[in-house]
């Protein structure tokens, strides 16, 4: 029953801000790094953000875009400035491992969440 749940994805002019959050489901006893993907037909997953004590981000992002977890490490956001129509897309949330109880799940990818900057 291991999966991460996304929600806060829309329609929202350019210039606009969303935050997008991400929930591990289950009774999680440790989470590895996890990050954000987006998606564009025809387009591979492209990495927008990552965080694993540290964060790293898209050059296409960088100073707009910020990755945060929630205290208990089993939460990520995204929270996105100054949208631009590039952004436009289905925003995938990823965790390297969960593992609840004695299981252990790698590679572990949300359902997706569009996201439309279009004025």
């Amino acid at each position: 029953q291991v999966q991460l749940v996304e929600s806060g994805g829309g329609l929202v002019q350019p210039g606009g801000s969303l935050r997008l959050s991400c929930a591990a489901s289950g009774s999680i006893f440790s989470i590895g790094a996890m990050g954000w993907y987006r998606q564009v037909p025809g387009k591979q997953r492209e990495l927008v953000a990552r965080i694993d004590g540290t964060t790293n981000y898209a050059d296409s992002v960088k100073g707009r875009f910020t990755i945060s977890r929630d205290s208990g490490k089993n939460t990520v956001y995204l929270h996105m400035n100054s949208l631009k129509p590039e952004d436009t897309g289905v925003y995938y949330c990823h965790a390297d491992w969960v593992r609840e109880g004695t299981y252990i799940v790698t590679n572990l990818w949300g359902q997706g969440t569009q996201v439309t900057v279009s004025s």
